[in-house]
């Protein structure tokens, strides 16, 4: 399967950016470590990260995922 580039806030190759692989999303975006915001989630699993994304990248979400895109 190809990543593809959906979009981003920066440019295209900055951070947040909002890729797609087959059925499922990558976003690249800035790794949350406020104790204080972490201490309020659900244990994260070992592997998995919390990664903070703006709102307004969901834009380039596709149409059927939630978004206004229509890739």
């Amino acid at each position: 399967m190809t990543v593809r580039s959906l979009g981003g806030n920066t440019g295209d190759d900055g951070s947040p950016h909002l890729y797609e692989d087959g059925n499922d999303y990558l976003v690249q975006g800035y790794t949350e470590s406020d104790p204080s915001v972490l201490a309020q989630l659900k244990v994260i699993p070992p592997g998995e990260t919390v990664v903070r994304v703006p709102k307004n990248l969901m834009i380039y979400l596709p149409k059927d995922a939630g978004g206004v895109c229509d890739a």
